[in-house]
């Protein structure tokens, strides 16, 4: 569980310090913010740019689930092998 939250935190941090910096940079280019417009940019970029900063938090929460996944897997065959047993 902490890998999600690592990796949810993580993405939500890299978001606000992108709209942050989008919607400075459009306050001093066009002297508005616009915040619908550098919330949609701030989203894309974030978005891009998660997909490579946040490689290892990402790949690790996809070992976690993986791991939780396959431990379901074997305790639902234990109990199926066991009901065929009874």
């Amino acid at each position: 569980m902490k890998e999600f939250w690592v990796y949810t935190l993580a993405r939500l941090a890299l978001f606000v310090v992108t709209w942050v910096a989008v919607t400075g940079i459009a306050a001093l280019v066009t002297g508005e913010p616009y915040p619908v417009v550098t919330l949609l940019i701030a989203f894309l970029i974030s978005g891009v740019g998660s997909y490579v900063v946040l490689r290892g938090p990402r790949e690790a929460l996809a070992r976690k689930v993986e791991e939780r996944a396959s431990r379901a897997s074997q305790r639902y065959e234990r109990m199926r092998s066991s009901e065929d047993v009874d």
